[in-house]
């Protein structure tokens, strides 16, 4: 009898050995926070000293910063269809301002939903049809106060009476999903994109906590903008601590990856729909309890397109073939310090027409501008803006400098090329100093490979603009542009 009991007992024993080593790990929970028109340093995290951002400072505090983290686009919905694609905008059908993604978009969401995850996206969309049903649930943001009053492009635009700052709907949100699942949300914010609201934030920054950058002109009204700027970030802030208020009060954020970012840089001239730094480089924080070190800093290259690989490794999914991006957790993981020695930048029309791309290491920016011929135009919301009917006043004053005219001056440079250590501001084009010969080669080259392994094209032709590139009146019907054909790209610069 004591030899059967023995002998029934390993075996039980066995068969619980063998089911738990089948046992599969939960995998985490992952919201991404998105921001709408974020500079990369317009936070107490990343050094600036007014801006009211506790939360999102406390985020990088719990977590990872990252120091050199690129968006693939400058571009609102071009950007977000790179993230959720995890390819570049040439490759994801959507690569101008409000192009959906084509029936038949792959997305990383998908991949976590058909992984048993629960999908739910809350605030600003942007992305189109033909994707909603990868997420389980939508709250979707009215956007519908972005359009400001046009006008004669001589009197100050007027403010909106209300404005949502597009995160009402995450903490909800948060609530109502089911408990039985992990979760993936894609949490993204209006603020700061315009139209800006007074009394956005309470208490408001005030003018002298304004820093402003030298391709803007330091002027009272440049200093209000910056200033309702500054409010909606801190108004931002505050949502993203009420979202790991929830998660904590759910009892679940040891159990969930939270990535911070902005899809493109502020909504200011040479920002948004540049190359720079000032549309292209994004805040970058992740926190992830008992796998992200506490207050640690990355200085790795990162780039959007990362994080669709980087998501489904996460999730424990199959990478899919189409995705052009690597994976981030061994930086999370901290199992080795880079992943990558180049990032890539698109620029395609957006409100005005445009075509440029980038490449840059981890100090190095070469800009290829293909339409030169075309000024540096910023997005028809800057050009309707405070900031910028005070450059159009001093321009006809000729007071401002030579990189505060860029947005003026056509035709432009075919290449700029910069040292972003030496020169963060990217005032000093070193694209013909013979002294960094070596670098512009070297870029150069990386840009060329590039476009030919993704298959970067020219259009076959150009597409109007949406606005006067001076007064800002709209010509809606060029809002329903056709999509045009492709044209061959690899081959045709090698006379640069």
């Amino acid at each position: 009898m004591n030899k059967l009991f023995a002998l029934i007992l390993g075996c039980i024993c066995i068969t619980s050995l063998i089911s738990c080593k089948k046992a599969p790990s939960i995998p985490p929970n992952i919201v991404l926070i998105i921001a709408d028109d974020m500079n990369w340093n317009d936070c107490g995290a990343y050094g600036h000293p007014h801006i009211q951002t506790p939360n999102i400072d406390r985020l990088a505090t719990d977590g990872m910063r990252f120091d050199h983290a690129y968006l693939t686009a400058s571009s609102c919905s071009p950007s977000r269809a790179s993230i959720i694609t995890g390819r570049y905008p040439h490759n994801t059908g959507a690569e101008q301002l409000h192009w959906a993604m084509p029936e038949g978009t792959q997305t990383f969401v998908k991949q976590l939903k058909d992984r048993g995850y629960y999908t739910a996206a809350a605030g600003k969309w942007h992305m189109g049809n033909n994707v909603r049903a990868h997420f389980d649930d939508i709250h979707e943001a009215d956007v519908s106060g972005f359009q400001l009053p046009t006008g004669d492009g001589k009197a100050p635009p007027k403010m909106v009476a209300k404005m949502p700052s597009g995160c009402e709907d995450w903490i909800p949100t948060l609530k109502a999903r089911p408990k039985d699942k992990p979760f993936f949300m894609w949490f993204a914010a209006l603020d700061p994109h315009r139209a800006y609201e007074k009394g956005a934030l309470n208490p408001p920054h005030k003018a002298s906590d304004v820093i402003v950058p030298p391709h803007l002109p330091d002027t009272a009204d440049v200093r209000e903008d910056l200033r309702l700027y500054y409010d909606e970030i801190g108004r931002l802030d505050q949502y993203v601590g009420k979202v790991v208020a929830e998660l904590k009060a759910q009892k679940i954020e040891k159990e969930t990856l939270i990535v911070f970012i902005s899809d493109n840089g502020r909504p200011f001239p040479r920002d948004k729909t540049s190359l720079y730094d000032g549309g292209i480089k994004t805040p970058w924080i992740v926190k992830w309890p008992g796998k992200v070190k506490a207050n640690s800093v990355s200085k790795s290259l990162v780039s959007s397109i990362d994080l669709a690989t980087t998501f489904t490794e996460v999730a424990g999914a199959k990478t899919l073939g189409s995705y052009e991006g690597v994976s981030l957790l061994p930086l999370f993981t901290s199992k080795v310090k880079e992943v990558r020695d180049y990032v890539f930048g698109e620029d395609h029309w957006h409100d005005y027409e445009d075509h440029a791309r980038s490449v840059g290491n981890s100090r190095y920016k070469l800009i290829r501008n293909d339409y030169n011929d075309l000024p540096t135009t910023p997005s028809a919301d800057a050009g309707r803006s405070l900031t910028w009917q005070s450059m159009l006043k001093l321009h006809k004053a000729g007071k401002l400098t030579k990189v505060q005219k860029a947005c003026f001056t056509s035709p432009r440079p075919k290449l700029e090329l910069y040292d972003l250590q030496n020169d963060p501001n990217e005032l000093k084009n070193l694209i013909n100093d013979k002294n960094y010969a070596s670098i512009k080669k070297d870029l150069m080259a990386q840009l060329k490979k590039w476009t030919k392994e993704t298959g970067d094209f020219m259009p076959s032709k150009r597409t109007p603009d949406e606005f006067h590139r001076v007064t800002g009146e709209p010509d809606h019907s060029v809002r329903k542009r056709p999509r045009p054909d492709k044209k061959a790209m690899f081959g045709t610069y090698g006379k640069y």
